[in-house]
């Protein structure tokens, strides 16, 4: 995936202007260019991160590359020291990114969840080449409608004072740090409630915490099938996540409406995620919210049920895990007349908080 990077001398820099550095030596004989990772984005703990390089000879058999992890200060707190191993330089083995692009190499590395960090590469011919910030943490995809973009009333910002809350945006390829509006491919606008899950699960995990958002207001399950359009924007966005730790999927209300069966409901979801896990090589959890109530919209209690017992039933699937119960949020935790009649601003924070509840205790050490 060709990623657009933006170049400044290789010095060592801090504070927020140094949000978005990609740096290189332009000294060098050879210019070398850290193609991905990006800056702001997230690469899921647990598994090798992938770096992407380009430049021109660098590549040939037996050449040293090498890499190490620095602290990058992104905020008024301290950033976490980094143990020794980290900071210090060792070997990258690299390999072709591409057959017919000689001048394209990519390598896997293990590296220890935290950050925000400063990843540097160097060559022996081409000197230093490096991105900041970067972070080894946790990673979400998210998925359904409405109450999980931008439908909300207040715009949330990212609270953790280190900023270890970013979002990718599928069109462009770029994270960015994770203020509202989330850029979800419905275009909405409003207030979501991802910053504040991210900042909990920052301040309580000590990492960064890394979202892609593809949900799409007033969508169906049938309009998530597996062969049409927004799957096929899921299947890209996993792609360009990698490695990610679950699906939370925000989902039901439109399935209410349209009188959605409970076992439709289960087919349905069954399919999307099994053409997903093919697409992406590995096999995530998918989370799903009880996410049937709204109030403003219909009252309709015995399709609520039927989509509840189907968010019930999957929980007990492989492959599947049982999100909050939001539809418990309800009163001044949603939106009246003249708002955007979704999560009301408290609703919105009391939606993160179970969701981050949920997420923590599923977070393994």
């Amino acid at each position: 995936m060709a990623l657009e990077t933006h170049r400044v001398p290789a010095t060592r820099v801090s504070g927020l202007s140094a949000m978005l550095l990609v740096a290189w030596s332009s000294s060098a004989a050879a210019e070398l260019v850290v193609v991905a990772p990006v800056p702001w984005q997230v690469s899921q703990r647990g598994v090798p991160a992938r770096i992407e390089l380009s430049g021109t000879g660098l590549f040939a058999a037996g050449a040293r590359i090498e890499c190490r992890l620095l602290t990058a200060s992104m905020g008024p707190e301290p950033a976490s020291p980094l143990p020794a191993a980290a900071s210090a330089w060792r070997p990258l083995a690299v390999e072709p990114a591409d057959p017919t692009a000689p001048n394209r190499a990519r390598a896997s590395v293990e590296l220890p969840a935290g950050g925000w960090y400063r990843l540097e590469v160097r060559a022996a011919s081409a000197g230093i080449a490096a991105v900041e910030p970067f972070g080894v943490g946790e990673v979400f995809v998210v998925a359904g409608q409405s109450y999980a973009t931008n439908t909300n009333d207040e715009r949330l910002v990212v609270a953790d004072p280190r900023r270890r809350v970013a979002a990718l945006d599928v069109e462009t390829g770029r994270w960015r740090l994770a203020n509202d509006p989330q850029p979800a491919p419905d275009r909405s606008d409003g207030g979501s409630i991802w910053p504040a899950v991210g900042d909990r699960l920052a301040a309580e995990l000590d990492m960064p915490i890394g979202f892609v958002n593809v949900a799409f207001s007033a969508t169906s399950t049938q309009k998530w099938a597996a062969d049409g359009p927004l799957s096929a924007r899921l299947h890209k966005a996993g792609r360009m996540a990698g490695r990610f730790g679950a699906v939370l999927w925000q989902q039901g209300e439109s399935d209410v409406m349209a009188g959605t069966s409970t076992d439709d409901y289960v087919a349905r979801l069954q399919a999307i995620r099994a053409a997903a896990v093919e697409a992406w090589g590995f096999e995530p959890v998918w989370l799903c919210a009880f996410s049937t109530h709204h109030p403003t919209v219909y009252r309709n209690p015995e399709g609520e049920a039927r989509i509840r017992a189907a968010i019930s039933r999957l929980g007990t699937l492989p492959g599947f895990g049982l999100g909050p119960d939001t539809d418990t949020l309800q009163g001044p935790d949603r939106g009246g007349p003249g708002s955007r009649r979704h999560f009301s601003p408290a609703g919105q924070r009391n939606a993160a908080a179970l969701w981050s509840d949920l997420l923590l205790k599923k977070a393994t050490p």
